[in-house]
């Protein structure tokens, strides 16, 4: 039955335990290619979009509109015209919710490590030789990964860290720039024992990796960077400014739609997450030494794109070219240097827009290196 793909419902958060099903945008009988959107679902943080997995024909929708099931969930089947449908009930009927493992609940797969005086909050899923460290971008944390890290753990073992100044690590920030956080992590990585890793970083978290790459080569096997900060100077310094202000719940719900193509994918659920997080002590202190340091003046301090040639690990860089908040643009004439993947109607948040292109984009990435 390798003929045959799975449309799994999507896991956009650790604390999601379903989804709910709100339409599906093919018919059964259809001819779709791998990444084409296909069904819409909803959590109660989310909405969004699951593309195909793969090409071919949506033979079957195992969970109907309206329907909300578990995290894992088979949705429908994809195969070819000669796949029979016996064929596709002994798939279905023998399909295995797909989860991580877990102890008890997700608090479970939440860890904490003091290095060098500073709290440091991961998530781990996976245990494989091949480590993935995944790191978020500014004003996030370690679960925004979600469905892309749960799906990565299934072959590699996923490390999802907050970064000084987010979620559950020290909110006391020594250094804000580029570098300096990348000093922080390379710190965390050598606690950990990881060694080398291949990493998966977004916006900010990207720009770090990079840092990281240059000043400590032996610790990066592969670089994936999700719409990379330090490759042009432009950034849209209104968003950050406005991020670190917002205060009231309808205030940062405008705000936090510019991450997204499609802004309805930001519901009340993910706004108050956000206000939870702001509310901290010292949260506001350190989102603005941060800013300070890697955007002083409205553009980007460190703009790194003329020594990404320096760089002996595999690199892809992939972009959402409705980016509000850093340029794609800014990945021009890099394909040299870089496998550049630019996605269609995608914002700044293509791990959450396109988690499939994301996944398949780091998995190739990786599989590249040496």
């Amino acid at each position: 039955m390798s003929n045959i793909s799975a449309i799994i419902m999507p896991r956009w958060g650790l604390t999601m335990e379903e989804g709910t099903v709100t339409g599906w945008l093919v018919s059964v009988g259809a001819s779709i290619q791998s990444g084409d959107d296909i069904v819409d679902v909803e959590s109660s943080k989310l909405s969004g979009t699951v593309e195909a997995p793969a090409t071919g024909i949506l033979r079957r929708q195992t969970v109907p509109e309206g329907q909300s099931v578990p995290t894992g969930t088979l949705l429908g089947v994809i195969t070819d015209q000669s796949t029979t449908e016996s064929e596709i009930d002994e798939f279905v009927q023998s399909f295995k919710v797909v989860v991580p493992e877990q102890t008890d609940d997700d608090a479970a797969l939440a860890r904490e490590i003091d290095v060098d005086g500073h709290k440091f909050s991961y998530l781990r899923m996976g245990d494989a030789p091949k480590k993935v460290l995944l790191i978020h971008g500014f004003g996030g944390d370690a679960s925004s990964w979600g469905y892309v890290q749960q799906s990565l753990s299934l072959q590699y073992d996923t490390i999802a860290l907050d970064l000084l100044g987010h979620g559950g690590s020290s909110k006391s920030v020594p250094d804000g720039s580029l570098a300096g956080q990348s000093g922080n992590v390379a710190a965390f990585i050598s606690a950990l024992e990881l060694n080398n890793v291949h990493i998966v970083g977004h916006s900010m978290g990207a720009g770090i990796a990079l840092a990281l790459a240059f000043s400590r080569p032996d610790l990066v096997s592969s670089l994936t960077l999700l719409a990379p900060v330090s490759l042009g100077g432009e950034i849209n310094a209104d968003y950050l400014k406005s991020f670190i202000k917002a205060e009231k719940r309808r205030d940062l719900e405008a705000v936090l739609r510019q991450l997204f193509y499609d802004g309805s994918a930001v519901n009340r659920a993910l706004v108050d997450d956000v206000i939870k997080y702001k509310r901290l002590d010292g949260v506001t202190e350190a989102l603005q030494t941060i800013l300070s340091s890697f955007a002083p003046e409205g553009d980007q301090r460190d703009i790194w794109r003329d020594r990404l040639g320096e760089l002996k690990v595999p690199v892809t860089i992939v972009w959402g070219k409705n980016d509000q908040i850093v340029p794609s643009s800014h990945a021009d004439g890099l394909e040299s240097v870089a496998n550049v993947i630019l996605i269609e109607n995608v914002g700044h948040m293509p791990q959450v827009e396109r988690p499939d292109q994301v996944i398949a984009a780091a998995k190739e990435t990786i599989e590249r290196a040496k």
